[in-house]
């Protein structure tokens, strides 16, 4: 059986992406749309009306334009947003399965999703269980540590790097602590105190590698190195894309390379520090599981497929 699905958008970093996904697929039926209709909203309309599922690989303005067109036109497509667009509105479902037991199931039968961002990703699968288990408390003043590569700047910036030979070293942005992503951090995570964001990009295609620092002293769970890894393997435990690594384990010569999951779908958590001192890492790739993979293990979901089937774990 095939089922159809339409791109909204194909022709940016995560409508590519899951498009050259799907060429292995055959049990995917993509709807074109030619290049002179693409910004037609009529002829999109049409399309959207006969998939089954939607994905919307479009800047933030222009999902909201074409979201409120088929509301208006009342559509019933089932709708995968990939922007940052309806991350946080009540009316879609947020589109991290691991997020909690009854995610999948809330995304299964959602007929509006929203991919989660690359930054707050690792974030949440770090911070949430963490607080669901009572290690840390809700108010835990939290920082976060995110190293990506340029592709997560999207068209713009991929131009940017591969056009320009001086930018070498990695360059932190986000300074003003109003990234567009914070909303996502403490909407989903379970903080309620005010997350300290340091994202960093890096002349490197893909792949990022995030980062949360925790001091023991402030746990209410005295809980060890060995003892977390512990947990997050039960918390995740059946959760096919995400993987805690056992500490010791998580690298051959003392660095942890942000681009090592590229081209990948799964995610893994890594523990590494000192029982007073921790640091959580989650490392995966930002275009995989902190975009056009996540995406993709919704629409699994969505159609009744086992989530990582199609996906590179």
């Amino acid at each position: 059986m095939k089922h159809t699905v339409f791109i909204d958008g194909r022709e940016g970093t995560a409508g590519l992406k899951i498009f050259d996904r799907f060429a292995a697929r055959d049990d995917i039926e993509l709807l074109n749309i030619s290049e002179e209709e693409r910004k037609n909203v009529k002829s999109r309309l049409t399309l959207m009306a006969e998939a089954e599922i939607v994905f919307l690989c479009l800047p933030d303005d222009a999902s909201r334009e074409i979201v409120a067109a088929a509301d208006a036109a009342d559509c019933k497509a089932r709708i995968i947003d990939a922007s940052t667009a309806f991350r946080t509105s009540p009316e879609w479902v947020y589109g991290l399965p691991e997020l909690t037991p009854g995610q999948r199931n809330a995304i299964a039968t959602a007929t509006r999703v929203a991919a989660p961002g690359c930054h707050p990703t690792g974030f949440i699968l770090i911070a949430r269980p963490l607080i669901e288990t009572g290690v840390l408390g809700d108010d835990y003043p939290f920082s976060c540590h995110s190293v990506t590569g340029y592709s997560g700047g999207g068209k713009g910036m991929i131009a940017e790097y591969e056009r320009r030979n001086d930018i070498g070293a990695p360059r932190q942005y986000g300074l003003s602590q109003k990234h567009k992503h914070l909303p996502e951090f403490e909407s989903f995570s379970g903080a309620r105190a005010p997350v300290l964001f340091n994202p960093v990009v890096s002349s490197y295609y893909s792949g990022m590698l995030v980062s949360v620092p925790l001091h023991r002293r402030l746990f209410r769970k005295k809980t060890r190195l060995r003892e977390l890894y512990e947990l997050f393997a039960a918390y995740y435990r059946g959760c096919p894309l995400v993987k805690a690594i056992e500490p010791g384990r998580e690298s051959d010569d003392g660095f942890l390379a942000a681009d090592a999951m590229a081209g990948r779908d799964s995610l893994e958590i890594l523990f590494y520090g000192r029982d007073d001192y921790i640091m959580i890492a989650a490392r995966y790739d930002n275009l995989g599981k902190g975009a056009s993979g996540a995406a993709i293990q919704c629409m699994n979901l969505m159609l009744g497929l086992p989530e990582e089937h199609g996906l590179v774990i």
